[in-house]
């Protein structure tokens, strides 16, 4: 049933009553340069966030076998796995009569890359006009904050959510999507879940999965006087590139297969990510490494993709002159995470598409995108509708990121109406 319109106005008020709070809130944790393994103090400061509001709050560090062991675990790779502790809260109601919901945001960012590029320091959470700047200001501190502040909303109002609501604030999402998954391994589940990535007005309808990997190319290093007699690791690399790249196409070629990504030009993005090798500008390298990224269709496994990669770098292998009796080694070392589709139909969307219509104006549009989403692990394992809906950013995982502040408070305005109708409201106790 839809909201009282006098409830939901009320509601929207409340949430323009707090947003300069909401606004200082996502500085604060775009100050914390919360990059791999090095999430502590954002985490702590979360966890400070929560039990101020009275919830109850807990942290707890990721069980590293049981990922390994689940079919939705991503590679560890011991060196740079995050060891920051997932911090989690929960509501309980005085009386449980509406329906439960998880809510999630990850607070790993990017690394910022060179620091002349950017306008402003990258950690420096500068407002100009409607763009609040900095690195993770859209992926996803804002939506971080809105969690939290579309809760402080109904509170502002007296109200709570009429079922249990577990706010889940996690690691490792740019990497591997463990942090996710260690939710799930903990136990917590919800009749819904909604994350509100940067995803500009819209929900995800049809999300990639993500392979992470890397391949080692060794050469046989001579003076460059004799360069004929060696082998040249890095030269060899460009060409399993190229290998890599055909692998590439023949994906990309077959998405008239795949529903919601037929029409899409380009689904199946490999990327070479970064590039090391040699060891001196007038030695033929002996060694080369690339680590790579490529996207893959939901219904597709990882373990499946990675033959493919694997099969495909072996063959091209055994047809080079060099590389056949030296081949690359390819190693997984982060994501191995399957897509996902959100069927349409579900309560869940149904209510987030009134609350959108209501805050925004117009009917909610759902669209496909061709990156790593932690959403996949509610779909693929919780079975819940898991709605992946925030606010318009710009220049994510690049130069100047930022989020519209407009749209900010327009989605938090959206989710606070959603959490209102879906898990229904009854009066604070006290």
């Amino acid at each position: 049933m839809a909201l009282d319109p006098t409830l939901a106005a009320e509601i929207e008020a409340s949430v323009a009553a707090g947003f300069a709070d909401q606004i200082a809130h996502t500085q604060a944790l775009v100050r914390f340069a919360s990059l791999r393994g090095e999430e502590h103090a954002c985490q702590d400061y979360v966890f400070d966030q929560f039990r101020a509001r009275g919830y109850a709050t807990e942290r707890f560090a990721m069980d590293r076998a049981a990922i390994a062991a689940h079919p939705g675990g991503s590679k560890i790779d011991d060196a740079r796995h995050s060891d920051a502790p997932i911090v989690v809260c929960h509501h309980r109601p005085s009386t449980e009569t509406g329906r439960s919901l998880i809510l999630q945001a990850h607070v790993d960012v990017v690394p910022p890359g060179p620091l002349d590029l950017w306008t402003h320091r990258p950690f420096d959470p500068v407002i100009q006009g409607d763009w609040m700047y900095g690195r993770g200001a859209g992926d996803m501190k804002a939506g971080h904050a809105a969690n939290l502040f579309a809760l402080d909303a109904l509170a502002r109002l007296g109200l709570q959510p009429a079922s249990s609501v577990t706010v889940q604030s996690v690691v490792e999402e740019e990497s591997t999507g463990n942090g996710a998954l260690m939710t799930h391994l903990r136990g917590y589940r919800a009749d819904a879940v909604l994350i509100p990535e940067p995803e500009d007005e819209k929900l995800v309808r049809a999300n990639t999965g993500v392979l992470w990997f890397t391949v080692e190319v060794r050469g046989v290093p001579v003076h460059v006087r004799e360069m004929g007699a060696g082998a040249n690791a890095i030269d060899a690399t460009y060409r399993v590139i190229g290998a890599l790249r055909a692998v590439e196409d023949r994906w990309n070629a077959e998405k008239a297969a795949h529903p919601h990504f037929e029409t899409e030009d380009h689904p199946i993005n490999l990327n070479i990510g970064k590039i090391e090798g040699g060891d001196w500008a007038s030695s033929v390298p002996a060694w080369c490494r690339i680590h790579c990224r490529v996207a893959l269709y939901p219904g597709v496994t990882a373990a499946q993709a990675a033959a493919e990669i694997e099969a495909a770098v072996a063959s091209f292998s055994r047809t080079d002159p060099f590389l056949a009796n030296s081949p690359p080694r390819v190693v997984f070392n982060g994501f191995f995470a399957e897509g996902y589709v959100l069927e349409e139909g579900s309560e869940a969307e149904a209510v987030l598409g009134r609350a959108h219509e209501r805050a925004i104006g117009s009917p909610l549009q759902s669209f496909m995108t061709a990156g790593y989403l932690d959403t996949r692990v509610h779909a693929l394992y919780d079975k819940v509708p898991a709605l992946c809906y925030g606010p318009t950013s710009q220049n994510i995982h690049g130069f100047d990121e930022r989020v519209s502040l407009a749209s900010v408070k327009r989605i938090t305005t959206t989710m606070a109406l959603f959490v209102a109708e879906w898990c229904g409201i009854e009066r604070k106790a006290g």
